[in-house]
């Protein structure tokens, strides 16, 4: 089992910047992937950001240029941080922490609680 905390999410204005970030800890031998997805109200959630265990990155189109994923491995508890600036409205999401596990048969997804970013205009 993983468990994910999350925290950094808030109220910012346009332009602003957070940095979010996500504690993973408990059966992390085998991880592989780590990431942020985000879902909007009404809206299907989406990869935002994803960092591989040898730290190549990919981007949503979206967010390209304004946000950036780092990784920081630990021997127990690994941390997965997002830096978001140049925020804009349509940022304005719940933004969830995920890992990929790797497991005999497949793979595991593990998920946090989600953090709350509001832009304001």
């Amino acid at each position: 089992q993983v468990h994910l905390v999350e925290s950094g999410g808030g109220l910012v204005q346009a332009g602003g910047s957070l940095r979010l970030s996500c504690a993973a800890s408990g059966s992390m031998f085998s991880i592989n992937a780590m990431g942020w997805y985000r879902q909007a109200p009404g809206k299907q959630r989406e990869l935002v950001a994803v960092i591989s265990s040898g730290g190549s990155t990919n981007y949503a189109d979206s967010v390209k240029g304004r946000f950036t994923i780092s990784r920081d491995n630990a021997k127990n508890t690994v941390t997965v941080d997002l830096q978001i600036s140049s925020l804009k409205p349509e940022d304005t999401a719940v933004y969830y922490c995920n890992v990929v596990r790797t497991v005999a048969d497949g793979t595991i997804q593990y998920w946090g609680q989600g953090t709350q970013v509001t832009v304001s205009s």
